[in-house]
């Protein structure tokens, strides 16, 4: 049976602050924790006005705190931004709070614009250590071994799961040659999929961590009680995308009954391309589509995503999304 497993960008919606964002993505985790999802990730951003979770471990802190079951984790920690001695502290002190409900999800890319990665980053060539940075990682998170100068305390010994993300081929080949599980952001760059889980599974080797692939691949959600109202809740998303494609990110836009009044065609078209995969509709409509993911890809997990304006409409789109994939 797949799992499913949610991510949320905690969105800071027009008229809203980073404040309400952080509440309401709470809130949301709360509602996935109820409804016997299996993971609830945020993800490191910077400079995007629309997003509120740059400070990753902080924000899985505070979800963790609120939750009772459900496991919390970065989708993902953008390792070449940090060091990963403080990597390693900041999710041991997770872990020691949280124990086995902290997930360690890396990836490759900066999380924002050329500009901003240069005021992050130790140094701008920092994704080309991003293999030797995992392994590093890795290293502090296991058991310290014998003449070891330099220890995570807390974080040594935490075995926190690591996971690598990729929106491309590298993290795929390198997650299989790691050992490490695997997560695909089809949810925004849907056109490498299938060719990054083939190359994940027929180059896995076992590990420590894990004798066998298990993947994971992203697939935008919205649900509602019918589709034309499904349809109207993603527009939200639609115009972040476009916001993001032209160089101009901000808050996030309220829904609007006709996406082609505030999106012209070049925009839409590039709008359409990302959500290659994605299930908008009543309860029948996004089962239908999540069960085709589920099966095109063979992923051992899915995790479903959307930008909703509303709180109250994120949280029911969620529930009819569990209604939708009982037995999936």
């Amino acid at each position: 049976m797949t799992a499913f497993s949610v991510l949320d960008l905690s969105p800071i919606v027009e008229g809203g602050d980073a404040r309400r964002a952080l509440l309401e993505t709470t809130a949301f985790a709360q509602a996935a924790d109820r409804l016997g999802f299996n993971r609830f990730w945020v993800a490191e951003h910077h400079n995007m006005p629309g997003i509120a979770s740059a400070a990753t471990a902080i924000v899985v802190g505070q979800i963790a705190g609120a939750t009772e079951r459900i496991r919390v984790g970065s989708g993902g920690v953008m390792l070449p931004n940090h060091p990963p001695l403080v990597i390693a502290e900041q999710f041991g002190t997770l872990e020691a709070l949280y124990p086995g409900r902290i997930d360690l999800g890396l990836g490759r890319a900066p999380g924002t614009d050329g500009e901003t990665a240069k005021a992050l980053r130790r140094y701008f060539s920092a994704a080309d250590q991003f293999p030797r940075d995992v392994m590093e990682l890795q290293a502090f998170l296991d058991d310290p071994v014998e003449g070891q100068r330099v220890t995570a305390w807390p974080g040594a010994g935490a075995k926190v799961p690591i996971w690598l993300l990729g929106s491309s081929l590298f993290s795929a080949e390198l997650a299989a040659h790691l050992g490490l599980p695997f997560a695909f952001a089809s949810h925004f760059a849907p056109e490498l999929l299938m060719q990054a889980l083939e190359i994940y599974r027929t180059g896995f080797r076992p590990s420590k961590a894990l004798d066998k692939p298990y993947a994971m691949a992203a697939i935008n959600v919205f649900a509602a009680e019918d589709d034309a109202a499904a349809l109207r809740l993603s527009t939200s998303m639609q115009q972040a995308f476009a916001a993001v494609v032209t160089g101009k990110p901000g808050k996030v836009k309220p829904p609007v009954d006709d996406i082609t009044r505030v999106l012209d065609a070049r925009e839409i078209a590039a709008v359409q391309s990302r959500l290659t995969y994605a299930a908008i509709g009543g309860r029948e409509t996004v089962r239908d589509k999540l069960a085709a993911f589920a099966s095109q890809t063979g992923v051992d997990e899915v995790m479903v995503t959307g930008m909703v304006f509303d709180i109250d409409d994120r949280i029911r789109s969620l529930e009819i999304t569990a209604e939708a994939v009982k037995g999936l």
